[in-house]
């Protein structure tokens, strides 16, 4: 009887999991509708007592995303005092929906790798997740990982999609 040959195990290939960088993350989403008067207007004496009465406890090791579901003018200063508040609480704070924070963190996460550990390598971004890893969180790792690798390949070790293949002359 001959041994089974698990060829993908075998294989010089290297797999980038992207989900796992986002392993643990948390997103929580601050509405600032609720902090303006009939969730439209910001008056500067109410919005701050808001802002004080609030529990920030509540983002503690959570990312926190800034948004607003109306169409009030918001000035700038009152994102910043948002920011002054959630500081020490939120893991960090940002500007837009859960899934704009969602594709930032993951930007945050990707510029810290040492993308020189796939110099000349095989490198599978791999595809399927429990996480939804957005469309543009793709193309950036794929920016990074273009000047290292020799093959960049999507999908899954048994049926990929070729995507890049540097050539002699490149």
């Amino acid at each position: 009887m001959s041994e089974i040959v698990n060829k993908v195990q075998q294989s010089k290939l290297e797999t980038v999991d992207l989900e796992k960088l986002a392993s643990g993350v948390t997103v929580q989403e601050l509405d600032l509708k609720d902090f303006l008067f009939q969730g439209l207007i910001l008056k500067e004496g109410e919005f701050r007592e808001k802002m004080d009465a609030h529990d920030w406890s509540q983002y503690d090791g959570s990312y926190l995303a800034v948004y607003c579901s109306t169409d009030a003018i918001i000035p700038k200063w009152a994102f910043m005092l948002v920011v002054q508040y959630a500081e020490y609480h939120a893991d960090d704070v940002f500007f837009g929906s859960k899934k704009d924070a969602i594709s930032q963190i993951f930007r945050q996460k990707l510029d810290a790798v040492n993308w020189n550990q796939y110099e000349d390598r095989f490198v599978l971004l791999k595809g399927c997740s429990k996480m939804d890893v957005p469309p543009d969180v793709y193309m950036y790792a794929t920016k990074k990982l273009l000047p290292h690798v020799r093959k960049l390949m999507y999908g899954e070790a048994c049926s990929n999609v070729p995507v890049y293949r540097k050539t002699r002359s490149t």
